[in-house]
């Protein structure tokens, strides 16, 4: 076989391999990431949705915990991994729409 011929058929596999880093992997890449900063930047007093869906505000943050505020009454922890992300970005975005 000619090296020439083998190039040309590994193509369209490199080709496949390229769509596949720039349509799926790079985005979730980026999406970790944001995640990473979001969890690193959590704060006192911050509103949060967890990965269950509960909405809370956060009372204490510590390495790997939070801990969180449901109602007036009920306090629980969480694992920092938990919390799907905040929700003031949610809530100003509904607003600047709303302003429009």
């Amino acid at each position: 076989m000619e090296q020439g011929s083998m190039i040309g058929s590994f193509l369209p596999l490199i080709f496949f391999f390229l769509i596949f880093y720039f349509l799926l992997i790079r985005p979730q890449q980026k999406q970790a990431k944001a995640h990473a900063l979001m969890l690193s930047e959590l704060q006192k007093g911050d509103k949060i949705i967890s990965t269950g869906g509960l909405k809370c505000t956060i009372v204490k943050v510590e390495d790997d915990f939070i801990t969180v505020k449901l109602n007036d009454e009920v306090m629980v922890e969480l694992l920092k991994s938990n919390v799907a992300r905040k929700l003031e970005k949610i809530e100003n975005s509904v607003e600047k729409k709303d302003k429009k």
